[in-house]
């Protein structure tokens, strides 16, 4: 397979993470106890976790102790809640729309702490997107609760600013990427579990179809996709990852069209067509070929993963390229 069918193949496993999140909104409304976001929240990543920790019997050591409680809360604790009161707030698609300025962040971010460089298209990319994704799902009807707004934009803080830190810190030697999936989902769920057990408690019952909608978001939606979202984020650049993101609100939209009955306008099938586009211009600029002849550790170059200290380390057997390349 070529270099660019790898690519290909990379993103096509990876978007299918946030076309997973996509069904969130849906899963929320429709199976899930009303209001509870904190208990929606820790049992769809706390359950996930523990399963993986028991399987890979893997634990983390030194840094990766603080490391994986960061990035737990990051990518999973602070941003599930979050996606929560976003979803039980703000209609499916609306929700999505405020979490597409999630790309704008990792593009400063990535200047920032991986010295990626920020190219016109990108900054091209960023308005095609959250426009098309505005035409796809913003309609007259569409009331924004403000709590569910702030949510949404602190979703998408939280999620861009955890791939980054994913992308600069890497996957430590010897460890799996179920393993590494296992310490974030495990951390995101222990931060989640005391604010749900003394803010929310547990709800007096549970259906078989509230049991169903937690079962599909621990299985699906948290251990299969963020599995195959820190593998995407491993071989690919971390706005292109981002970009793939947009993906959630089209399945939600889509979603809501096939099984709520709301139906597609001109004007959002436009907006359509633009998100994919932003996302296919990313991934065409992003991967660019590198001249052969640059240095290791080079702005660009594919450095190997930093130690924390901003300096990049040499590659050890099992390691995971994780700079931005």
């Amino acid at each position: 397979m070529t270099g660019r069918g790898r690519v290909a193949a990379d993103s096509l496993l990876t978007v299918l993470a946030p076309a997973i999140w996509g069904s969130t909104y849906l899963v929320t409304t429709e199976f899930l106890p009303p209001d509870r976001p904190f208990l929606a929240a820790m049992v769809r990543a706390l359950p996930a976790g523990l399963l993986l920790l028991l399987f890979t019997r893997s634990l983390p050591s030194g840094v990766w102790w603080w490391r994986s409680l960061v990035l737990g809360t990051l990518n999973i604790g602070a941003f599930l809640y979050l996606l929560f009161v976003a979803a039980y707030l703000l209609p499916g698609g609306i929700a999505a729309l405020v979490m597409s300025v999630q790309p704008v962040i990792v593009l400063l971010l990535g200047a920032l702490l991986l010295r990626q460089a920020v190219r016109p298209a990108h900054l091209l990319a960023c308005l095609l997107g959250a426009a098309g994704v505005g035409l796809l799902v913003v309609g007259p009807e569409a009331a924004l609760d403000p709590v569910g707004v702030l949510a949404g934009l602190a979703a998408a803080v939280s999620m861009g600013t955890g791939i980054v830190l994913t992308k600069r810190w890497g996957r430590p030697a010897g460890v799996g990427l179920l393993g590494f999936t296992g310490w974030q989902l495990t951390a995101g769920g222990l931060v989640l579990l005391p604010a749900t057990l003394v803010l929310e408690g547990l709800p007096a019952s549970v259906t078989a179809v509230n049991l169903a909608g937690f079962a599909y978001l621990g299985l699906i939606g948290a251990l299969l996709s963020y599995a195959l979202w820190f593998r995407g984020l491993e071989r690919l650049p971390a706005l292109a990852v981002s970009f793939l993101s947009f993906a959630s609100p089209l399945t939600a939209t889509v979603l809501g069209f096939l099984v709520l009955d709301e139906t597609l306008t001109p004007v959002q099938g436009i907006g359509a067509l633009a998100a994919v586009g932003a996302v296919l211009l990313v991934q065409f600029t992003a991967h660019r070929p590198r001249p052969a002849a640059e240095p290791d550790g080079a702005p660009g170059s594919g450095a190997r993963g930093t130690g924390g200290s901003g300096a990049p380390t040499a590659r050890r057997p099992g390691a995971p390229e994780v700079a931005a390349r």
